[in-house]
């Protein structure tokens, strides 16, 4: 079984990424249960702005699609800007809108016989908004969403401290990404047994 973590920070390689740090908690434990997992950082990759999946020349959108599609786990990690999810991050889910439309040689959504989970981090409020704008649109493109499949590190209103400045909530958000693990593999290990059919209609 494969996991795709997409780190959908601004900050490209090598710069520190809070959102990295805590997104590798979930892939130490998806790892610890024989998933092989992949951690991509999407600002390394020159990803044009777009609802298709390829928008032509020099866009790479098309080697994350594929990467997406290769794995039966995919989890989204972000941070909070302004209370709302990383403008990296909404352009992902543009360019995932495309699936809505595509399908598999059984006429399935692509998406289909996928799990999806979220990771947020930020230094101020708006975590559960995030997560729920995620899990909302990935749902929608054909993901299925197991419950608690998601873990998120906030300091709290107002301005402080960075996941990586202090160890204050990690705990919790460690236990909680742990078990958002647990729970994406025991869903996506479900759907491979049992997948689910085409639409009715389609």
């Amino acid at each position: 079984m494969r996991a795709l973590v997409l780190n959908c920070t601004l900050k490209p390689s090598p710069a520190e990424s809070n959102t990295e740090a805590l997104a590798k908690v979930v892939v130490k434990a998806l790892e610890g249960q024989g998933v092989t997992t992949e951690l991509v950082r999407v600002a390394d990759y020159d990803v044009r702005p777009g609802v298709s999946s390829d928008e032509g020349d020099g866009d790479q959108w098309p080697r994350l699609r594929a990467k997406v599609l290769e794995a039966e786990i995919l989890v989204m990690a972000s941070p909070t800007w302004l209370g709302t999810m990383s403008s990296v991050a909404k352009r992902v889910l543009e360019r995932m809108d495309a699936m809505l439309s595509e399908t598999d040689d059984q006429e399935r959504p692509v998406a289909y016989n996928r799990v999806a989970g979220v990771v947020v981090t930020g230094n101020e409020d708006g975590a559960h908004h995030v997560i729920n704008e995620i899990a909302g649109a990935l749902g929608d493109i054909g993901f299925t969403i197991p419950g608690q499949a998601w873990t998120y590190w906030n300091k709290g209103p107002g301005p402080g401290p960075s996941y990586t400045e202090t160890d204050e909530g990690h705990e919790w958000s460690a236990s909680t990404g742990e078990a958002a693990a647990g729970n994406l593999v025991a869903v996506a290990r479900a759907l491979q047994a049992t997948p689910m059919p085409p639409p009715a209609g389609s």
